[in-house]
């Protein structure tokens, strides 16, 4: 993996899922009739159409009109749902993390394997964007990439590129909380005097360039050289590093210089004793207001400073937290995502590993939170335009509203329903899953049920 990403190639193994990828055009319009639409911005909307132009929608409701032209689904009796996201996984890459503890200039693009079965999957749940990030075992990982699931190399696959590096508060393993603070502020100042040995260097540079000599001490030097830094005088090492903390560097475009954006951070924090430290990091560093934190199971309890930091979450698997009191012996449950979204704080649901069958699929972990006590809307949006907003992706995904792109699921009956099944899946107006077609999952239900044979 590099700052300068090469795409790793591969093919989709769909083994009976529609064979579709993103290299040719989307259909010119496409319109689903008749079905129930959850758009989540607003009420739901009975017997209506969504009409789709280039993989874009451009109409929702019940009165509109369906061009002669257009490819037309008739889905009444189903409901049509936004895409659901995966805001931060490792899964579909070919290693979660690096041996080495600091490697901000890795890029996973070159580490998804668009032929692993994870994606597979993600088209029979309903996940049609996934936020590929490195796993939580590092100091500093490298940089995140939004896909869809669909597409035979990276390039295909790419909704976005990396605006996120992964970032541990939590030790690593063979690690301790001392050693991996350490590691961290170790990293920030060693950047400080790179940059400052390099505007030295650029100021000195700009002045014999001009035939001037050194008429400053060497601070003024370092100060008045930061402005004259380009991209290329930067190697890969620190590059992703200068974007983290807020440095806006120029960089060669085909219409002159641009430049390139600041980085945020997933920042993880496995116990509540982490979140202090991951605020005062990202403070110290200046990139607190472009955090996301992810959390472990017990990090509601430091629910005062995640409030007071004011940024979005990302919620463990596991949504109950357990413990048992060391008096009574009583194991005392708390339903993480009531006290987080108590707390007025931006959440995500994350899907939980294969093993947990009912778990890995985000709208069972929505109705979970609608089992608990939350409201409806709160617990759709937690699996919809929640994940698209903290990926800075909500002008896109997320919803069902005109002018974002055709990311659609078809379920058979109400999406918190455990009943109900994704039987269609449109993704940027590509009709890229149909369950009668998906005969890798008429093999496994056949071998539970001599029926479905």
């Amino acid at each position: 993996m590099a700052r300068r990403a090469c795409c790793k190639t591969g093919i989709v193994v769909l083994a009976g899922l529609v064979a579709a990828t993103v290299n040719g055009a989307p259909p010119e319009k496409v319109a689903l009739t008749g079905g129930r639409i959850i758009p989540i911005v607003g009420e739901p909307i009975e017997k209506g159409t969504v009409l789709i132009e280039r993989g874009k929608i451009v109409a929702v409701g019940k009165d509109v009109e369906v061009p002669y032209d257009a490819r037309v689904y008739d889905v009444s009796g189903k409901v049509v749902f936004p895409g659901m996201i995966v805001v931060g996984t490792a899964r579909g890459l070919d290693v979660a993390n690096e041996a080495r503890p600091v490697v901000p200039h890795l890029n996973v693009a070159d580490a998804i394997d668009p032929s692993q079965l994870y994606f597979e999957d993600c088209l029979r749940l309903g996940i049609t964007a996934v936020h590929v990030i490195p796993g939580n075992n590092t100091v500093i990982g490298g940089l995140g990439r939004v896909v869809r699931p669909i597409g035979m190399t990276v390039g295909e696959m790419t909704i976005a590129e990396g605006a996120f590096l992964k970032i541990a508060i939590s030790p690593r393993l063979r690690s301790d909380r001392m050693a991996q603070m350490a590691t961290l502020r170790e990293t920030f100042l060693e950047l400080d005097d790179y940059l400052d040995k390099l505007a030295e260097k650029r100021y000195e540079e700009d002045l014999k360039e001009k035939d001037k000599k050194i008429d400053v001490g060497p601070a003024e030097a370092r100060n008045r050289g930061r402005d004259l830094i380009r991209a290329e005088d930067i190697d890969d090492k620190h590059f992703n590093l200068v974007r983290l903390t807020g440095g806006r560097v120029r960089v060669a475009g085909e219409d002159g210089p641009i430049v390139a954006k600041p980085l945020g951070a997933f920042l993880y924090c496995g116990s509540a004793m982490d979140v202090g430290h991951a605020v005062k990091t990202a403070s110290d560093a200046g990139f607190l207001d472009r955090s996301v934190f992810v959390l472990g199971g017990e990090c509601f309890k430091a629910v005062a400073e995640l409030k007071k930091a004011a940024r979005p979450v990302v919620l463990p698997p596991d949504l109950t937290h357990r413990e048992t009191d060391p008096l009574t012996g009583k194991v005392r449950e708390t339903f993480v995502p009531k006290r987080i979204a108590d707390a007025g704080l931006l959440f995500a649901l994350v899907p939980g590993p294969d093993a947990s069958l009912a778990e890995r699929m985000p709208n069972y972990q929505a109705a979970r939170c609608v089992r608990a006590g939350m409201a409806r809307d709160v617990a759709l949006r937690a699996i919809t335009i929640n994940p698209a907003k903290i990926l800075g992706l909500e002008g896109r995904l997320g919803s069902i509203e005109v002018g974002k792109d055709a990311h659609l699921v078809i379920f058979s009956g109400d999406p918190l329903d455990f009943t109900s099944v994704v039987e269609q899946v449109f993704i940027e107006g590509i009709p890229a899953y149909e369950r009668d077609k998906d005969f890798r999952l008429k093999r496994l239900l056949s071998e539970h049920d001599p029926a479905e044979k």
